[in-house]
C-alpha cells in the first residue's frame, strides 16, 4: 500500500500501465475523504498545446524509481473523465470517474465529496 506521506515524491513521475506503457506524468493526488488515503491521481496527457488531466485509481499502484505503475491499461485511462490543466474537479463529475472504472461511489453521509485533492 502506498501511504499519503509519500505523495510529495510522486509529482512529475511517469505514470505507466501494467505493461509499462507510459500514460503521462503524475500531476496531483486525490485522497478518499473518509480514510485520507490516496485514492486517485490525475495524469497529464496530450500534446503540449492540448494537455488535459485524466483520473486513474491508485488501487494496486506500485511506486518505482521514477514511475508509478497503475493497475489499469493505457487505453482505459486515456478515455477516463478529464479536466483542463487549470481546472478543479466539479462535484457533479466525481461519480462519473468511479463509474468509468466500475468502482463504487460513496459520498459522505451528508453528501460530502469522496475525493479531495492533496
Amino acid at each position: 500500500m502506498i501511504h499519503s506521506t509519500d505523495i510529495r515524491e510522486w509529482r512529475d513521475h511517469d505514470v505507466v500501465d501494467p505493461k509499462g506503457h507510459k500514460i503521462g506524468s503524475l500531476e496531483a493526488i486525490y485522497v478518499d475523504t473518509s480514510t485520507d488515503e490516496p485514492a486517485m491521481a490525475t495524469v497529464r496527457t496530450g500534446l503540449l498545446s492540448r494537455q488535459r488531466l485524466v483520473f486513474v485509481p491508485l488501487d494496486e499502484a506500485i511506486l518505482g524509481p521514477g514511475y508509478v505503475k497503475v493497475a489499469h491499461p493505457k487505453g482505459l485511462v486515456r478515455k477516463a473523465p478529464a479536466i483542463g490543466t487549470d481546472d478543479v474537479l466539479p462535484v457533479e463529475q466525481e461519480e462519473a470517474i468511479f463509474h468509468h472504472y466500475d468502482l463504487a461511489y460513496r459520498p459522505g453521509a451528508n453528501g460530502e465529496r469522496q475525493l479531495s485533492r492533496r
